[in-house]
């Protein structure tokens, strides 16, 4: 699931747009590039999440999966490219 969209299903932050930057033991590490920064992401049960089957491009997710470095601002242009293509 690293690389694709998802929302927020429950918390504080409900409704909210995410990237998912990892995964471990049912859970799922979310970064949307400014309250949750690439040094410090969100993590959220896979439960309190929706997961959007679209992912960023593929020159980022390769960077993901690799753990490679991932920079704020590319995750902010990813969600802003997301929403302005819905």
């Amino acid at each position: 699931m690293t690389g694709y969209f998802a929302t927020s299903r429950a918390g504080h932050d409900a409704g909210s747009l995410y990237v998912i930057v990892g995964e471990e033991d049912g859970y799922v590490y979310l970064s949307d590039g400014r309250l949750r920064s690439m040094e410090r992401p969100k993590k959220k049960s896979r439960r309190h999440i929706q997961v959007i089957r679209e992912t960023v491009d593929v020159e980022l997710q390769k960077r993901l999966l690799g753990r490679e470095a991932v920079f704020d601002h590319e995750i902010k242009y990813a969600i802003k490219q997301y929403l302005a293509a819905r």
